[in-house]
């Protein structure tokens, strides 16, 4: 396993920062908001997995660089999913992107900073969810025409409940964060320049727990969400991968 100074700098769309175990990991773009991309759906599985194996990470903080946490995707650079061992990548890469974020064992505080319209179940998976005033939520799949199936739809339909949820993916609605809070998804929306801060205080709070505590605790609460990915996003990719090649073909 490597070591935290090794892994905190060796992916291009990923920053980390460690100061008391309490790890800040915030996605970006050439230092600019993070567009989704092939390499960042590489890499994002990966940082997931050595950060949860790395024992010196207490409290985790997830957000994202400039104005926005991931405002869209860079989807012409993706190669086409008519390729069956490209469908086969992408569905193995998409699995462990939330696979491994569930496998953090240790409190995730998410600070969702703009728009958050590419995978914003990354952040509402997250223990406690904090909201800029200016944030939004969506998912885009049916805006390109494409199954919302890589965990949208468990994540969501969970946050929001069934009826909500269904209604949330298929109209491409977009939530702010106000009504984010108000549908239970987000905890606190907080004023432009106070998101990190009460992030990391929260954090702080957090990390005076035993570290063990922080971990079951952690464990206990990713169970469901475990047991319900487990159930929807094998098939839910899979029927994403053939609606993408019914799309291109």
């Amino acid at each position: 396993m490597r070591s935290f100074e090794q892994y905190s700098t060796a992916y291009e769309h990923v920053t980390m920062t460690r100061d008391h175990g309490v790890i800040e990991v915030a996605l970006h773009s050439g230092g600019d908001s993070y567009i989704h991309c092939p390499l960042g759906h590489e890499e994002l599985p990966q940082a997931f997995w050595e950060i949860g194996a790395d024992p010196g990470n207490v409290v985790m903080i997830l957000t994202g660089t400039g104005r926005d946490f991931c405002p869209r995707g860079d989807w012409g650079s993706f190669s086409p999913m008519t390729d069956p061992r490209v469908a086969a990548r992408t569905i193995w890469e998409g699995t462990r992107l939330l696979t491994t974020l569930l496998d953090i064992d240790i409190p995730i505080i998410a600070a969702a900073n703009g728009a958050a319209h590419v995978h914003s179940e990354l952040l509402i998976l997250s223990d406690i969810v904090l909201a800029e005033e200016n944030a939004t939520f969506r998912d885009n799949h049916l805006d390109v025409g494409v199954v919302p199936g890589d965990g949208n739809h468990t994540a969501w339909m969970n946050a929001l409940g069934e009826n909500r949820g269904r209604y949330f993916l298929l109209t491409s609605q977009t939530l702010t964060a106000r009504q984010a809070h108000e549908y239970g998804v987000v905890a606190e929306v907080l004023p432009p320049g106070e998101l990190l801060p009460r992030a990391r205080e929260l954090a702080s709070i957090l990390a005076k727990q035993p570290p063990l505590t922080l971990r079951y605790s952690r464990m206990a609460f990713t169970q469901r969400l475990k047991r319900l990915l487990a159930e929807g996003l094998p098939y839910g990719l899979a029927v994403e991968a053939l609606s993408a090649a019914g799309r291109t073909s």
